[in-house]
């Protein structure tokens, strides 16, 4: 039987949303099946903004940052009457499965949508923070890493030339997964993520130890939930406890932006293909994530009720990798 479908986006953009979005179309309409673009997330939704979707209509989209479909935050679904409009969208326009990409608010929106439409609702998570518990990785994550990474390799050469200590402050409110693999990757100092304490003197002390080893820059990565009042009263705190100025950069939203890495486009794109067969097995209330390599279905409410943690061991390992951690 002809099913169908309709997909949005919702939150922040993530790189390989687009992604999505095409293996979504691409796959129910090569199996016979109808798809409709919902524009401006659930704000579109509210109002009845439904285009079709064919796949034409996604062509070269693959590699393109942000989302065609566009997205919003929308205060009024958050409350009943917006749930109500937006149940009411659906049954006007026939909707069999919705699919929504989107990070945390995304998703506990899927499941408030649920409690009063009786379709089919599957999410995919969409947000370069991976913090959503079920999956391994979420779409964006890996492109907003070598964005960030691209980035502060260009900071270094000047952190090196003047002798400078730089704190570069990347996303993660309430997440360190950016920082922490940044971090690592690009051979930071030290980083400071919401998840793990730290003291500030031992870290100053960290920094000195490691410009008398002979480093002629140096570098830390901050999540910009890791200290209250962000990185610039983080840099006046450390200032005053040894005297060293500290240059500042924050990184901000260049970190959503761009073409997704092939990563991104892979998972994106098998995520997709994943969200259509599970529709058509019947799931529904679940969020289609992978668990080492393969796909995996996990209740809505599991996704932003459990925690997603950092690696212990990499968290541990860390030190090990600094010049200043060497003996």
């Amino acid at each position: 039987m002809k099913r169908k479908f309709a997909v949005l986006t919702s939150g922040g953009d993530a790189p390989g949303m687009n992604a999505a979005i095409r293996s979504i179309v691409r796959v129910a309409c090569s199996m016979g099946h109808e798809v409709w673009g919902v524009h401006r997330g659930y704000q579109g939704l509210l109002a009845g903004d439904f285009r079709p979707m064919g796949p034409r209509d996604v062509s070269q989209i693959l590699e393109k940052g942000g989302t065609v479909l566009r997205t919003a935050r929308s205060q009024d679904f958050r409350t009943e009457v917006g749930l109500l409009m937006a149940t009411a969208a659906l049954e006007r326009q026939g909707v069999d499965t919705l699919f929504a990409i989107g990070g945390d608010g995304t998703l506990r929106g899927c499941e408030e949508l649920g409690k009063h439409w009786g379709g089919q609702i599957l999410a995919l998570p969409g947000t370069i923070d991976n913090d959503l518990w079920g999956t391994d990785f979420t779409i964006g994550f890996d492109t907003a890493v070598n964005t960030a990474l691209g980035a502060i390799e260009k900071i270094r050469d000047t952190a090196d030339s003047h002798e400078r200590f730089f704190l570069v402050e990347v996303m993660g409110r309430h997440a360190g997964f950016i920082a922490l693999e940044v971090a690592i990757t690009c051979g930071a100092e030290d980083f400071l993520v919401p998840e793990v304490p730290f003291d500030l003197k031992t870290l100053c002390d960290k920094l000195h130890e490691g410009k008398a080893l002979g480093k002629t820059g140096s570098m830390l990565v901050v999540a910009e939930g890791a200290y209250p009042g962000g990185v610039h009263a983080l840099a006046l705190e450390m200032a005053k406890l040894n005297g060293d100025e500290f240059r500042i950069c924050v990184l901000g939203h260049v970190q959503r932006g761009g073409s997704p890495t092939a990563a991104d486009r892979l998972l994106a794109t098998r995520l997709g293909a994943y969200a259509v067969e599970a529709a058509l097995a019947g799931e529904r209330g679940k969020m289609i994530g992978e668990s080492a390599g393969r796909p995996v279905l996990v209740d809505l409410v599991q996704t932003f009720t459990q925690k997603k943690l950092l690696d212990p061991w990499t968290i541990r390992m860390a030190p090990c990798l600094s010049l200043a951690g060497a003996p």
